[in-house]
C-alpha cells in the first residue's frame, strides 16, 4: 500500500459525511497533485450499492446481526477489490465513510458477537487491510439520533433500532478505539463543524507530508 487510507467512523448523525466533504475540499486545494478518492460503506461500487439498498431500508429487525455482517463484508469485498486497493496502489488518498470498524461495532460489539468471528470474516474477504488512520467522531447517542432525524426518513433502518442499541454502538466504538490507539483519533463531534474540521486537518497534515516524502523517494 503506497497511498494513504483514511476512514471516518461514528454513530448515526455524528457528521462523518460533512467532515469528509470538508476534508476532501481542503486536500484538493492544498495538494492538487495527489489523487483523491472519496467513497462510502456500504456502497461505492454498483454491486455494493445494491447491497446497501438492502441494508439501510426496511424494518429495523428484518435481518439478524449475523446476516447483516455477511452482507456488509460482501459489499466491502467489492469496494476493496474494485476501488480501494487499486487507488492505494496508485498512491492516492482514500477517504472512506465507514470501513471494517463499523461491522466490528454495529454487528459485533453491539450484539455481543465475538470479535474473532468478525475478524475471520474480514481475513477471508479483505485480508489485513486497515486504514492508516481512523477518525472516530464521538457523540452521545441521543444527540446523534436527533441530528439524524432532521435528515428525513431516507435510509433510516439503522436509526430505527433505537436508543439502547445506539448507546451500545457508542460504547463499542470507545472500546475499539481504546484497543487500537495507534490508529484511532477520537474527536468530539459536538463541537462546531469548523473546529472539528481544523482538528482533522491538524492530525492528517503530517501524514500527507510523509506520503509526499515517500513518493519523492530517497534524496528528495
Amino acid at each position: 500500500m503506497t497511498g494513504l487510507f483514511v476512514s471516518f467512523e461514528g454513530g448515526e448523525g455524528s457528521g462523518k459525511s460533512t467532515q469528509i466533504g470538508r476534508l476532501a475540499d481542503w486536500l484538493s486545494t492544498e495538494w492538487p497533485q495527489i489523487e483523491l478518492v472519496r467513497t462510502r460503506e456500504p456502497g461505492g461500487t454498483q454491486q455494493s450499492e445494491q447491497i446497501r439498498a438492502l441494508l439501510v431500508n426496511g424494518q429495523a429487525d428484518k435481518y439478524s446481526a449475523r446476516t447483516e455482517a455477511l452482507l456488509m463484508v460482501a459489499a466491502r469485498t467489492e469496494l476493496v477489490s474494485q476501488i480501494i486497493q487499486p487507488a492505494l496502489q496508485r498512491g492516492a488518498i482514500v477517504l472512506c465513510d465507514r470501513f471494517r470498524d463499523s461491522t466490528s461495532v454495529y454487528q459485533g460489539l453491539a450484539h455481543d458477537i465475538d470479535q474473532a468471528d468478525i475478524d475471520r470474516l474480514h481475513q477471508f474477504a479483505i485480508g489485513d487491510l486497515k486504514p492508516q488512520v481512523t477518525f472516530l467522531l464521538d457523540l452521545p447517542a441521543e444527540a446523534g439520533l436527533a441530528r439524524a432525524g432532521q435528515r428525513g426518513a431516507a435510509e433510516s433502518r439503522f436509526e430505527e433500532k433505537g436508543l439502547a442499541f445506539h448507546s451500545r454502538v457508542r460504547a463499542g466504538y470507545k472500546k475499539l478505539a481504546a484497543d487500537n490507539k495507534d490508529r484511532f483519533v477520537v474527536l468530539d463531534a459536538g463541537q462546531s463543524e469548523a473546529d472539528l474540521a481544523a482538528e482533522i486537518r491538524q492530525h492528517i497534515t503530517p501524514m500527507i507530508n510523509q506520503l509526499l516524502k515517500e513518493t519523492a523517494g530517497p534524496g528528495n
